[in-house]
């Protein structure tokens, strides 16, 4: 039956494609950054989805970070690119770049984890920690850390942490972490921006006491044996929004037809991806490949494949949802997601004003055009691009936490630890609207890939 469904998709793509206009532009450049979440580009490269649909596309390595990719996108070096979901709304609203960038689709949920040194792990134990639970908490790193502030008193050191970029799920993911026990990331820490793949070796010489980052740059250090991943953001958000593919507003006016066919390649990508862990496993070979993430196969397959090793020395534990390309809803860029970022862009002092977050969010992501490319190549659609979370098991919050959108600035200012530039006033007053949100069903309509549970696989 899946192969059925996936059979008639791609053959509704291709008569879809015949009767579509020519592509503007066929020769493209997309960037991405060596992590395992640049999946469903290389997937769609290697696997041919992109010359199936009139393009010609060459696939870049960024070696600049994330910083590289967004002034490559700006400047139209790059066409598309990886992107951190967060990164695209700030260019918009000037943190990040200056320039109206668009997500037109998700890429991935999931997918990242917090890894602490060997050091540090040690102090945490001493003060209580069990690292086998799951979620676990950093209530033992609060207490570290109230103990080092009574020891040091005024030369208190905070210790430091890295992240990937300050409008990226890791830094929230890591700051949320700390915060749900009263930590105060800003006081407490110092929390730097690293490119991905140099984490590791950031850790091992002592310039940081742990890091969040995506995969495989977490499970390098555990196979080391120089740390420990203590908790995936999987944990912290259930099938949390991860990347999107991003390019220019004005490069999607120009170019219609083309930017559709690049979002229904990808798509098809990413239903393969999660039609069988045995394509996730064909996967693994391209992303190994040194022009991709360059990562041995067997430290790819620990998190790709439906298992995770979080801990130095220990068994991999089951971890199906650690990635999701396709199932649940995965490729879709839900409104309410993108909103998500900007309430933490002012829980985070990284807003100086009060600013419409539905006409901002609305201005960057692009249901709308995901909506018609998706029809096209059989990937179904939820009820709404509104949604909350931490509503059901699907989407919990660890501190459970609901997240309504018609409640963002209340959100904003729920957590014990916000440091917002901004009052609630003032942003109540900036936004007076409302959204009709419905809940989604968790479904897995492509494959085993990426499900929690057999009984919501179609076989």
């Amino acid at each position: 039956m899946l192969k059925q469904i996936i059979s008639i998709g791609l053959g509704l793509s291709i008569v879809a494609t015949s009767l579509l206009a020519d592509v503007e532009k066929k020769k493209l450049t997309i960037g991405f950054i060596a992590l395992t979440d640049c999946a469903p580009i290389v997937v769609a490269k290697e696997k041919g989805f992109f010359e199936k649909h009139g393009l010609d596309v060459r696939v870049v390595k960024e070696g600049g970070g994330w910083p590289g990719i967004q002034q490559k996108v700006i400047s139209g070096e790059y066409d598309f690119s990886h992107a951190l979901a967060g990164m695209p709304i700030a260019a918009t609203l000037g943190i990040n770049g200056d320039a109206n960038l668009q997500a037109v689709l998700s890429l991935d949920y999931n997918g990242n984890g917090i890894t602490f040194g060997n050091n540090i792990i040690e102090k945490m134990k001493e003060h209580g920690m069990d690292e086998k639970i799951r979620p676990l908490g950093s209530e033992s790193l609060k207490k570290y850390i109230d103990a080092k502030h009574k020891a040091e008193g005024a030369a208190y050191q905070p210790l430091s942490f890295g992240m990937v970029h300050p409008v990226s799920t890791h830094n929230y993911e890591l700051r949320y972490w700390m915060a749900s026990s009263g930590i105060e990331p800003d006081a407490d820490a110092t929390i730097k921006p690293f490119p991905p793949p140099t984490m590791p070796s950031n850790l091992i010489a002592g310039n940081i006491e742990g890091y969040c980052v995506g995969e495989p740059w977490n499970e390098r250090i555990v196979l080391m044996k120089k740390g420990s991943t203590l908790v995936t953001n999987y944990d912290i958000w259930n099938n949390n929004p991860e990347k999107v593919l991003q390019t220019r507003a004005d490069f999607i006016t120009k170019n219609p037809q083309t930017t559709k066919a690049v979002m229904k390649a990808i798509i098809e990508a990413q239903m393969w991806l999660d039609a069988s862990w045995e394509n996730r496993k064909e996967a693994v070979k391209f992303l190994s490949q040194k022009n991709y993430v360059n990562a041995p196969v067997d430290v790819l397959e620990k998190s790709m494949i439906g298992t995770f090793q979080y801990l130095k020395g220990q068994n991999s534990e089951a971890n199906p949802m650690f990635n999701v390309f396709a199932n649940y809803y995965a490729a879709y860029p839900f409104y309410s997601h993108g909103m998500w970022f900007i309430t933490q862009m002012y829980r985070w002092g990284q807003l100086d004003k009060a600013v419409d977050m539905k006409k901002v969010i609305e201005s960057v992501y692009r249901p709308d055009l995901f909506a018609e490319a998706a029809k096209e190549v059989g990937y179904s659609l939820p009820p709404s691009p509104w949604k909350k979370d931490g509503v059901d098991k699907y989407n919990m919050f660890m501190d459970g936490k609901v997240y309504d959108p018609n409640k963002a600035v209340d959100y904003i200012f729920d957590f014990k630890v916000t440091n917002s530039k901004v009052s609630k006033e003032e942003l109540l007053k900036a936004n007076k609207w409302s959204v009709e949100t419905k809940q989604p069903e968790y479904t897995c309509p492509y494959g085993e890939a990426g499900c929690a549970d057999p009984k919501y696989v179609t076989k």
